[in-house]
């Protein structure tokens, strides 16, 4: 008999290009042609860019000057995030027909656990033909054992690509490819491997665990391995939102309190909005706060009920600011409420006495 690992059909859909995509739709005169979809402003980062515009070099986070400099035709379109959720939600609708366990990773991407379906392989594929037929968008698909083979796997052919691997069998593809194709393997971890001599994975696979382990920790250590090997035991989640935010990177960066304090209101004016339009409210109000040297900090309060209220949101995250008193000129600022449940009633939304919470 299988075990229940043995038995488990996971799925990673992620949908191609998805903001160009959707872009594309409104504007079908820019097919074929270099797109980026990114903001504005001297700092402005790309957020998702055409096929045709990634043999120039130009991708997702790299900022939207050097992407002109490597694609003098590159279009740039501006970010219309409302019009995203809802053509994300209108492909959500679509996966939830499957009737599966899913979870929900951003806008463009969701796991899903086939493991009760009888044919997980025909199931995705009318789901990936649904999607194309009825909204004009297309996705791409990796199914394995885990999530972590599906994740790789979606990521492989891009795009509509459909990949379909034993875990065994993405150890061995996926052999001669750097570390960093890993998720969670980031530059810092890619670099000391480097200086280990290791590589591809495949290197990774056949080093002891126990040099790992003593390299890296016990934790850190048995994940490199395990996870070098396409290993993964961790489940498909519900896709239960946990917080929700708003932040802004600004232009230029801002030393002036009042300034700041009046964006935080009007971020929670946003956030408020967002939060009465799903239903949700929550105990913790959170602020993030980037300084100009990158130093990243972030404070937050639990109040007394939950709460959507702009008012009671606002105050609390100035508090929150002036407690933390930024030494140094703010890059980036936002404003967060999690610990969701039912909302407060309106009488208990005033003010109370601020109790900071550590900082992550």
């Amino acid at each position: 008999m299988l075990s229940m690992a043995e038995r488990r059909s996971i799925a990673h859909l992620d949908m191609d290009a998805f903001y160009v995509a959707v872009e594309l739709l409104r504007r079908p005169e820019l097919r074929g042609k270099p797109v980026i979809v990114a903001g504005t402003g001297p700092r402005a980062v790309v957020t998702t860019a055409s096929y045709e515009a990634r043999p120039f070099g130009v991708g997702s986070a790299i900022p939207v000057a050097h992407a002109r400099r490597r694609c003098p035709d590159l279009v740039h379109l501006p970010v219309d995030m409302t019009h995203y959720r809802e053509r994300s939600g209108e492909v959500m609708e679509l996966v939830a027909a499957l009737g599966v366990p899913t979870q929900r990773v951003s806008l463009d991407e969701v796991y899903l656990d086939l493991s009760a379906l009888a044919d997980p392989v025909a199931r995705m594929s009318e789901l990936v033909r649904a999607i194309r037929e009825r909204l004009s968008l297309d996705a791409s698909v990796g199914i394995g054992p885990n999530k972590l083979v599906a994740k790789v796997a979606s990521d492989a052919e891009k795009p509509r690509g459909f990949v379909v691997l034993t875990r065994e069998r993405a150890a061995l593809r996926f052999a001669d490819e750097a570390p960093r194709l890993i998720p969670g393997v980031g530059p810092k971890t890619a670099q000391r491997l480097a200086t280990m001599g290791i590589e591809t994975l495949g290197t990774l696979q056949r080093h002891p665990v126990d040099d790992l382990v003593r390299r890296f920790g016990p934790s850190h250590g048995q994940a490199l391995h395990d996870r070098s090997h396409f290993r993964d035991d961790s489940p498909v989640a519900d896709g239960e939102v946990k917080s929700q935010s708003v932040e802004t990177t600004f232009d230029y960066d801002i030393s002036d309190r009042a300034r700041l304090e009046t964006i935080l209101a009007e971020q929670s004016e946003r956030l408020a909005a967002g939060l009465r339009q799903r239903g949700l409210a929550g105990r913790t109000i959170a602020i993030k706060v980037r300084l100009d040297d990158w130093t990243t900090v972030t404070r937050a309060h639990t109040v007394a009920g939950p709460t959507n209220a702009a008012a009671l949101i606002s105050t609390t995250a100035r508090e929150l600011l002036r407690a933390y008193d930024p030494p140094r000129p703010v890059r980036l600022l936002g404003v967060r409420v999690a610990s969701f449940a039912e909302p407060a009633p309106a009488e208990a939304a005033g003010p109370e006495p601020l109790r900071l919470l550590p900082g992550a």
